[in-house]
């Protein structure tokens, strides 16, 4: 099962659930939870976590989590994790994050090799280490985590924890493109629109920041609107240019919202 968890600022993406259990699961995942089943006991972590056919106790969560945690289980260890880091069910504690998410990654778990690279990243709950940052997204990425994939890219654009490449940022932001993820979509529109992994092209920044903003994305709303707001690969339009700032601003870009304030000065 996937879930998507986030935390701040930071996308840490985990199994999202395509089923809501019922009383009646819940007691079948009690009985073989009884019994010691590993799987049985992080899904009834997830039950009382989510509520799902039982009454929402994030303590009891906890428990059923760090059980099958505690048999090596990886996905009840980045659900721990996540306990951790966010305080849910138990008090918060970064090293105990960064402590359940190094066990699930070790086991090939992709997302607590994302989360794990982000911490390593950040410096939340270990010392911040943007080598070992790198290590984790690769890891991650090789096994085609999107937000891997383009955090990866942007260590290789800005030559954290690497050597700078903008040519193997542009490689794994397609990598993420592949799956239509709008980070990496609006990513590579800045490369077309720089000329750094591949030559200038107005035009083809245009076209990812487009992809990118058609599915919500807030900075390529932003970077389009400025594209149609000073004839950047498009004809100037100021009426395009504010339908675009505002969509990002409605999300709170604080960069949009000055925007249209300039926009609005020059209509």
């Amino acid at each position: 099962m996937k879930r998507i968890f986030l935390f701040g600022f930071l996308f840490f993406v985990s199994n999202v659930f395509a089923v809501i259990y019922t009383p009646a699961d819940v007691a079948e995942f009690r009985k073989a939870a009884a019994r010691g089943d590993a799987e049985a006991q992080c899904e009834l972590g997830v039950c009382y976590e989510y509520g799902f056919g039982v009454q929402e106790d994030l303590k009891q969560a906890v428990v059923w989590y760090r059980k099958a945690a505690e048999q090596g289980y990886a996905e009840a260890q980045l659900y721990l994790a996540h306990c951790y880091y966010k305080g849910i069910g138990v008090q918060k504690d970064l090293k105990q994050a960064v402590v359940w998410y190094r066990k699930a990654a070790e086991q090939g778990e992709k997302e607590a090799q994302y989360n794990l690279g982000l911490c390593y990243y950040n410096g939340f709950g270990v010392q911040k280490d943007l080598k070992q940052a790198v290590h984790w997204y690769r890891k991650a990425a090789e096994q085609n985590e999107v937000d891997a994939l383009c955090n990866l890219g942007n260590c290789y654009y800005n030559g954290h924890g690497v050597q700078k490449n903008p040519e193997k940022a542009v490689f794994w932001y397609r990598k993420g493109i592949e799956q239509r993820y709008p980070r990496a979509q609006c990513n590579l529109g800045i490369c077309y629109h720089n000329g750094e992994g591949v030559e200038k092209d107005l035009k083809q920044a245009v076209y990812w920041y487009r992809e990118a903003a058609e599915q919500g994305y807030a900075d390529a709303q932003f970077y389009l609107g400025f594209c149609y707001a000073y004839g950047y690969g498009v004809e100037k339009d100021l009426k395009q240019a504010v339908v675009w700032y505002h969509k990002a601003a409605k999300q709170g870009h604080a960069k949009a919202r000055e925007a249209l304030k300039r926009v609005s000065v020059l209509r």
